[in-house]
């Protein structure tokens, strides 16, 4: 036979042959209820003697279930009007042709689909009998064709990108403390108004730091500000005073090596009234932000010339604005010791994920099913811990990919930067989401070094949805 040809109908049916005559381009066709087996029969492919004929018999099984189709009979010359005798005018259940002579007959049946078909085997069984029907050659067995009506998805292979190792595994937390000072005073009041809440908040992130066994304190930063109310003298005494009072105060509490702690100040936050300014709707916001962001005026005059001419909109922002520029920030920079078993890994996810680096969850997701809800878990804790990394969006949207969570994966691919793999991610949506198999196939063509985009092109092409 020669090789199969397949045609296709309403279901794709993945065929394989293996080439013999008389029996040659053979095709299956499927729609929702109806199977078609083609396949063309050529005669004088066989030379029978007078006596013998030979039979050919169509069989689909799937090893279980089977079906037979109707058979072929090349008949040499004597069984050939045998046969035309004994059948008269009553049709027989067979085609029947004269072996060695005539022309090619286009075989076609047509039954039934069932569902155990999906999967199954079109078998030829050929028997050689003699004048008196008796058998003279063993039954041979041919396949020729596995038939594979499974629906055609478009599976790709999602592809992860290993991060970089860290060397050396530094982290910072930080924070914001607004402490309460009386007037022009530089000592701290624990009890003060808000203070026993923002002293608590500055203890709580020390603590958390300092009370991890896998964590070394490097450095603690503290830095000050005064808002632009008053003389700018003044505010700088103030910020400088009272980041050293606040400094003292954590220092009376912990006892920190000599040097690990440093201190700075700026005497009036014009960068965050500047801030609020510009994504406020207060009156004459543009002019404000003309003399706030005038640096060829000294401090004192800037904040007179706002006090004067905008008199009304001052005192909102003496009131309302003013308290939040009067801050501490605050730093702890720390180095986090390298995990090395993935069940060490898994146990500090649990508890301290911001402890672990990208490489080792990437780590930890490689120990796990693929297609398990645990690796999905560790590809969001990645993104979670690292959200603006274009190796943890980029392989947070495959994940989501492969869980067809198409919005949240083009979220994630916003981020993921502009490498072969990030456009070979973009084309797997254009497929997988939005069915554009143009635009996926130019996308997968532009992941140069990405070895699974041309296999997705030629998947593409394999289930006719591309030419």
């Amino acid at each position: 036979m020669k090789q199969i040809l397949f045609s296709i109908a309403l279901a794709a049916c993945a065929l394989s042959a293996v080439a013999a005559d008389p029996v040659s381009d053979i095709s299956v066709e499927r729609s929702e209820s109806t199977l078609i087996v083609n396949m063309n029969v050529d005669p004088t492919a066989v030379e029978s003697r007078s006596n013998r004929e030979e039979w050919l018999r169509p069989l689909i099984t799937n090893g279980v279930d089977s079906l037979w189709l109707r058979p072929v009979v090349l008949a040499g010359r004597t069984r050939y009007y045998q046969h035309l005798r004994r059948d008269g005018n009553t049709p027989a259940d067979y085609h029947m042709m004269r072996s060695g002579k005539g022309e090619v007959f286009a075989y076609s049946e047509m039954v039934p689909y069932a569902d155990w078909m999906e999967m199954s085997t079109l078998v030829m069984k050929r028997d050689v009998d003699g004048c008196c029907g008796d058998a003279l050659e063993p039954t041979r067995s041919d396949d020729l064709a596995v038939l594979d009506f499974r629906p055609r998805v478009f599976e790709p292979v999602l592809v992860y990108v290993k991060p970089e190792a860290e060397a050396v595994k530094t982290r910072e937390i930080h924070g914001s403390a607004y402490i309460d000072f009386r007037v022009n005073r530089t000592d701290i009041d624990p009890d003060y108004r808000r203070n026993p809440e923002e002293l608590a908040a500055i203890r709580a992130t020390i603590d958390a730091v300092r009370g991890d066994k896998d964590v070394t304190i490097t450095s603690l930063s503290v830095k000050g500000f005064a808002s632009p109310e008053g003389s700018y003298k003044n505010n700088e005494r103030l910020a400088k005073g009272r980041t050293e009072a606040l400094v003292g105060y954590v220092r009376n509490l912990y006892s920190f090596p000599a040097g690990l702690m440093s201190t700075s100040w700026e005497a009036e936050d014009w960068a965050g009234l500047i801030k609020y300014v510009r994504t406020s709707d207060i009156d004459d916001r543009d002019a404000i932000l003309e003399v706030i962001t005038d640096d060829s005026l000294a401090p004192d005059a800037r904040e007179w010339r706002l006090k004067s001419r905008y008199p009304k909109q001052y005192a909102f922002l003496l009131k309302e604005v003013y308290p939040g520029l009067r801050h501490s920030d605050y730093a702890v920079n720390y180095t986090v010791r390298n995990y090395v078993t993935v069940d060490e890994i898994a146990a500090v996810m649990a508890t301290a994920p911001q402890n672990l680096s990208l490489e080792e969850l990437y780590r930890l997701a490689q120990s796990l099913d693929k297609d398990s809800p645990e690796f999905q878990e560790v590809m969001e804790v990645a993104v979670r811990m690292y959200p603006d990394s274009p190796i943890a969006n980029l392989n947070a949207a495959m994940t989501a990919i492969g869980h067809a969570e198409y919005d949240m994966a083009r979220a994630y691919l916003d981020k993921a930067g502009d490498t072969p793999e990030a456009t070979y991610a973009r084309g797997l949506l254009a497929a997988k989401a939005d069915k554009d198999y143009a635009e996926a196939v130019r996308l997968f063509e532009a992941s140069r070094g990405v070895a699974e985009a041309q296999q997705a092109i030629d998947t593409l092409r394999e289930y006719g949805l591309i030419k």
